[in-house]
């Protein structure tokens, strides 16, 4: 049973051993999205202090003016979870082009 004050990571790491054919990959792929947010999180909570709060400069898909906030969050998961070999591919459907890494 998870107790009250219990994070993602031991969670995960408690309960992975009760599923005898996991591979372990969805372990990775939740920790790099956690770790992520993490990043992202550290980041907004010091947004006054650097340059991160704004428009970016450039318009979504929806036609809204993107937020330099938002560029950075989407920048920061694509790289987490690529530099952890947690995926092999993304697709955008949130570009104009429907692009793929």
């Amino acid at each position: 049973m998870a107790s009250k004050n219990q994070t993602l990571g031991e969670f995960i790491i408690e309960n992975q051993s009760s599923f005898k054919y996991s591979s372990g990959e969805l372990s990775r792929l939740i920790n790099s999205i956690r770790l992520a947010a993490k990043v992202v999180n550290h980041e907004v909570n010091k947004a006054g202090l650097v340059d991160i709060i704004g428009a970016a400069g450039d318009t979504n898909i929806q036609g809204e003016n993107q937020q330099k906030l938002d560029v950075y969050a989407n920048e920061k998961f694509i790289h987490t979870l690529f530099s952890f070999t947690v995926i092999a591919g993304l697709l955008f459907t949130s570009f104009r082009n429907n692009s793929s890494i």
